[in-house]
């Protein structure tokens, strides 16, 4: 077969795929209309800013531009890598991470199963709405409302404190490093745990009754029947949201930690969110360097993502997982 044969059938198949194409657009073009604009936010605002994650390899200089400043390669990842409080950062970041996910995953499933089991839908409903409602709070009115309610002087905590005959004031563990940890990550179950255990009540509410009835015609009790019907219904869900929650290992809410942390708990506060917004907008406005970790932060979230997807894939056998 010659060269113009070769080139007349790649020309016929490029063709028909438009050919297919365009059929496919005629008959599906409402559908093809409502991800038009999704699809537009997504490459304007996710995939056009990439361009500038080059600034990570320059000494990016605002008025030289981002192609403009001097390339200087691995310069900022290994100045991070080799920071004296590089261990520190890296430590606050994955154990504040890893206790909030352990926490309000295990205690989102939990409630979701709790639910389930309650005999009546009407006190049903309305505990799902009194635990839902926490989520739609601001985390500055969450702080605030910390603040106040644990305030040694004026809040709850020092009020019982003198009520329950304590002398002068209670020690204010608002500014304590041992309590930091606790309070974050218990004010955000409190704040959350409603509305993780939606896809989870979704995901329970699919499950035929036929099981529960035939479990209760061979004897099963209702605990039996939460651990042999329902539980392992919500499993597969619960792999993939465990998936996706390990892809963000080293994405620590900044708004949070930034508004919680002070001087004197800094030392288990300081997590990588803040420190990038401390070298990048604060005194030394280091864009390079804050660019640099932050896509140090994102090679790490991608690389467990795809480490823990291809875990739960093979312990599944490939039933499990993302991609």
């Amino acid at each position: 077969m010659d060269s113009k044969e070769k080139s007349a059938k790649k020309g016929n198949r490029l063709k028909n795929r438009l050919h297919s194409f365009c059929h496919t657009f005629a008959r599906d073009k409402q559908l093809y209309l409502l991800i038009f604009f999704p699809a537009l936010y997504i490459l304007i605002f996710r995939y056009q800013p990439m361009y500038g994650a080059q600034i990570a390899f320059r000494n990016y200089r605002p008025k030289l531009g981002i192609t403009g400043s001097e390339w200087v390669g691995l310069k900022w990842f290994e100045k991070f890598l080799t920071n004296y409080n590089f261990k520190q950062i890296f430590e606050n970041t994955v154990i504040l991470s890893l206790y909030s996910i352990v926490i309000s995953f295990s205690l989102a499933i939990l409630i979701a199963l709790l639910l389930n089991a309650l005999p009546s839908e009407r006190f049903k409903k309305f505990t799902q709405t009194v635990i839902y409602i926490p989520h739609f709070i601001s985390v500055v009115v969450i702080i605030s409302m910390m603040n106040m309610l644990f305030n040694p002087v004026s809040g709850a905590y020092g009020t019982i404190f003198n009520l329950l005959g304590g002398e002068g004031y209670p020690t204010d563990f608002r500014l304590m490093g041992s309590s930091f940890r606790n309070m974050y990550v218990w004010s955000g179950v409190w704040q959350n745990l409603g509305w993780d255990t939606i896809i989870y009540t979704a995901a329970l509410s699919s499950v035929s009754t036929d099981l529960h009835e035939a479990a209760m015609i061979d004897g099963a009790s209702r605990w039996k029947r939460v651990l042999h019907v329902d539980l392992p219904a919500i499993i597969p869900t619960a792999c993939i949201m465990l998936i996706l929650r390990c892809g963000s290992v080293m994405t620590v809410g900044f708004e949070k930690v930034f508004l919680m942390q002070n001087t004197i708990n800094q030392t288990v506060s300081e997590v990588i969110s803040t420190y990038v917004y401390k070298v990048g907008m604060g005194n030394s406005s280091d864009m390079s360097y804050a660019a640099a970790i932050n896509l140090f932060n994102s090679v790490i979230n991608c690389f467990i993502l795809v480490v823990v997807n291809k875990i739960s894939a093979k312990l599944s056998d490939n039933e499990v997982g993302l991609f």
